[in-house]
């Protein structure tokens, strides 16, 4: 079971009788029947429920895990789609031209993929869909830019979000929502990405920003004794919440801790799966169709090994941030009916950098460093000493520069250096700004420190002269908020991943102040792209690219639509809830916009 997970006692099913949400027990039965079976509960796999069920199916999702929301629950829950209404509402109106000719520059022949019109067309349906008939509601990222400035890329209006929402609308199912990465919360309270963040960050420098931050802990506090857990949801889990909620709402049965085992065929065609519940098996047939949601193989080594070079010939050297629960079962049971997984990708994995972090209980934790390395005072460095990445760039680029700066047969990773004041200001991995303490992480080996870089350097393993060399040059530079080598902070995003009230550059800042802190980097996802083939339908493909009838592929494991690239944040769960969407209506019997059927 999943370390994270939630106690097993309890019960299992949950579903709204009467327009009261309530836990049920199973019945002795060892089948069940339905329209829809969804094995899996993240957002791609939910979408696809709450449109099924709204159109009036019988929808019945089966969770592997004790945590309703996969990875989606633990993410920083951010889609994106182009033209979506809050950003034409904004004014920010684009052809479908603009956006297509951005994925045209970024991820080459794969923009010719018929899927990419059935994106392009049904995302920002999906937003509207969810927004007038279920419990969603969105906040924009109207100001958040592409990853790269390429021809047809946008410095805002391509991003949505799920509002905060609160989390006693759940009732009981709220302790079975997967709770946000510990390590990412301040005493199990998750920090809204954006401007929460910001007023967190400038607590200290900032009135206005102290008000706001004391309030919410005041909330938190309150919630804490009252309830047991915060019930300000945000990002990621917000937007599960929220999910789980409509389906409740709409009749969708949930089940938990209900692992799949194989799909059931007849006459040709998937008509549902086998489940195993509490010891035994436990059939659901499904009329309409099987949607395969199960979150991909960041944690099956044997796919890895095959896959993903650097993960080793056990596939143990790749570390993803996705639940350990992830482990491939919806690849292999769609293989077993005759699937094909598509593996000709850019990269099999959404790469990103990762720090292996102790907890107290002597697990250790895959954490993700999404924040800290585009602040200024920070630099990343090889075990040579010297810098060989824009630090400010998407976590993608910067384990991609990590594997091809790596020399053959070398094991990839890298340290993340910061000074004591960049230290103090961002906090550092898993380590949490000041006034948090430090000395556990250091006493566990996590983080190392030093008085000098020379002592540092000794400590890390890095070429001492080198490192030395490398930080002068840094900061003579950075003092004047140039980065020569790699043009930190020139980019729309480098700038909004630092510092704005940083100067000149807000992304750079010389290492001046000792202490001197580093943390080890490995590579690491926070989920994978290779997966089952798949036509603009969803409909999972056999050898001869023919839909197998019944089965559907959503989120991570259908194929990535964008060929194995990342070209901007949001491009899993946008087009993991836009193929919801679409499943949902074809399941329906509906049309689905962009797509002719065969």
């Amino acid at each position: 079971m999943d370390r994270n997970a939630a106690s097993s006692s309890g019960h299992l099913l949950f579903s709204n009788k009467g327009g009261r949400m309530s836990p049920m027990a199973l019945s002795g039965d060892s089948s069940m029947n339905c329209d829809v079976l969804v094995l899996g509960s993240g957002a791609a796999g939910l979408t696809a429920a709450v449109v099924s069920a709204h159109h009036g199916l019988k929808v019945v999702v089966a969770e592997k895990s004790s945590w309703f929301g996969g990875t989606s629950a633990i993410s920083g829950g951010w889609l994106w789609i182009p033209r979506n209404p809050l950003a034409v509402n904004a004014g920010i109106k684009e052809d479908i031209e603009d956006p297509l000719t951005y994925l045209r520059s970024e991820i080459g022949n794969g923009a010719g993929d018929a899927r990419i019109d059935s994106f392009l067309a049904n995302g920002p349906r999906m937003v509207s869909f969810l927004a007038n008939h279920a419990e969603m509601e969105w906040i924009d990222g109207n100001r958040i830019p592409d990853f790269h400035d390429t021809p047809g890329s946008s410095i805002g209006g391509r991003s949505v979000s799920a509002a905060p929402f609160d989390g006693r609308s759940l009732g009981s199912l709220i302790e079975r929502l997967r709770p946000p990465l510990r390590e990412a919360t301040i005493w199990g309270m998750a920090v809204q990405g954006g401007a929460e963040m910001s007023h967190f960050f400038n607590a200290s420098r900032s009135l206005t920003s102290s008000l706001i931050v004391a309030r919410r802990l005041a909330r938190f506090a309150w919630h804490r004794l009252r309830y047991g857990r915060d019930m300000h949801l945000v990002n990621g889990n917000a937007l599960v919440a929220r999910l789980l909620r409509s389906a409740l709402d709409k009749g969708v049965t949930l089940l938990a801790e209900a692992p799949a085992t194989r799909l059931i065929q007849e006459h040709g065609r998937v008509a549902g799966a086998v489940l195993h519940v509490k010891g035994t098996s436990f059939a659901i047939r499904a009329a309409r169709g099987v949607v395969l949601a199960t979150g991909g193989f960041p944690h099956d080594p044997a796919r890895l090994a095959a896959l993903v070079p650097h993960a080793g010939p056990q596939g143990l050297d790749h570390h993803s941030a996705a639940p350990r629960t992830n482990t491939g079962e919806g690849l292999r049971m769609a293989e077993a009916v005759g699937a094909r997984l598509r593996d000709d990708l850019a990269s099999a994995t959404a790469m990103a950098p990762v720090s292996l972090a102790p907890r107290s209980d002597g697990e250790v934790t895959n954490f993700p460093h999404l924040v800290d390395r585009a602040k200024p005072g920070f630099i990343a460095v090889t075990p040579d000493g010297r810098r060989y990445v824009n630090e400010a760039d998407s976590y993608y680029d910067f384990i991609s520069a990590l594997l091809r700066a790596t020399p053959t047969k070398a094991a990839p990773y890298c340290w993340l250096i910061a000074d004591d004041r960049a230290r103090r200001r961002w906090g550092i991995g898993a380590v949490k700004p000041f006034p948090f303490p430090l000395r556990p992480s250091q006493r566990s080996g996590y983080v190392l420190s030093a008085r000098s870089l020379a002592e540092l350097a000794a400590l890390c393993g890095i070429n001492p002269t080198a490192l030395a060399a490398t930080v002068h040059e840094f900061n003579e530079a950075a003092r004047r908020g140039e980065d020569p080598l790699f043009g930190r902070g020139s980019s729309p995003y480098n700038r909004v991943q630092g510092d704005a009230h940083n100067r000149p550059n807000a992304s750079l800042g010389p290492l001046e102040r000792a202490p001197f802190h580093a943390v080890r980097i490995v590579p690491g996802s926070l989920g994978t792209f290779a997966g089952l083939k798949t036509d603009a339908l969803a409909r999972v493909l056999d050898g001869e690219d023919k839909p197998i009838p019944g089965l559907f592929a959503v989120g991570n494991d259908m194929s990535s639509v964008m060929n194995g690239r990342y070209p901007s944040g949001g491009i899993t769960l946008g087009p993991g809830m836009t193929f919801g969407f679409v499943v949902g209506r074809h399941l329906a019997g509906l049309p689905v916009t962009s797509i002719e059927e065969t």
